[in-house]
């Protein structure tokens, strides 16, 4: 019984000393930060990266242009509308020139039209309106695409990381944790990645849109009042 218990106790000496220097040559036990993690998902994380700058620019490049267009004078229509009703159409063109914003360059067309009938007038504004929002949509298409690209080079990690597994178990002929641990960081690193990037691209890219869409109300109410203003009558 003596010999059993001094074979069990030998045994697990020899574990713990083969696992403590198993742990000291491969560095396991040092921790590992971020930087050293994401680098572990090799070269694909070179386009990743790149895919996040760009969301992050043109996110930001987008929401300055939109939040700056979403800005005017609460009084800007009254204004005008006093200028229209009082004949006054020369200080209403000036007020709309001196004025950067999508709805005063709407409303400016608007008034060049002054005495043709509505229809031609409205017309005139809805094509400039178009134009305004083509200029807040410019660039947002990257965002979008960004999102659906991200992910597909996450799954391209994923197909990168099983052919390293597969390939160092039939090169070594070993099917152990060191030979399948670089295929699965980069199986994981890569998938993980791209998902997030590709969900935050998705989510500037609604949230940029939802911004566009209030200020493309702002413009066809400002449209509808001079409409309106036009038909009443004049002071």
């Amino acid at each position: 019984m003596n010999l059993f218990l001094l074979q069990i106790a030998d045994t697990a000496r020899r574990l713990a000393d083969s696992t403590q220097a198993a742990l000291n040559g491969s560095g396991t036990a040092k921790e590992l930060n971020l930087i050293d993690l994401l680098m572990q998902g090799g070269v694909l994380m070179i386009p990743l990266l790149l895919l996040l700058v760009l969301a992050i620019y043109f996110f930001f490049e987008r929401y300055i242009a939109i939040k700056k267009a979403s800005k005017i004078d609460d009084n800007f229509m009254s204004i005008i509308r006093d200028h229209i009703l009082s004949g006054n159409v020369a200080a209403a063109r000036s007020l709309t020139k001196n004025t950067n914003h999508p709805v005063a360059r709407i409303i400016d067309k608007g008034i060049q039209r002054i005495g043709k009938p509505i229809d031609a007038i409205e017309r005139s504004m809805e094509n400039v309106g178009k134009l305004e929002m083509y200029k807040m949509e410019r660039n947002l298409s990257v965002l979008s695409l960004i999102s659906g690209i991200a992910p597909m080079f996450g799954f391209l990690g994923t197909i990168v990381g099983m052919v390293q597994l597969f390939y160092g178990i039939s090169s070594t002929g070993e099917y152990t944790l060191s030979t399948i641990a670089s295929g699965i960081y980069v199986k994981m690193i890569t998938s993980a990645t791209g998902l997030i990037i590709g969900l935050l691209a998705y989510v500037g890219y609604s949230f940029l849109n939802a911004q566009i869409d209030k200020t493309v109300n702002k413009m066809e109410v400002a449209s509808a009042d001079f409409l309106d203003t036009l038909q009443e009558p004049t002071r």
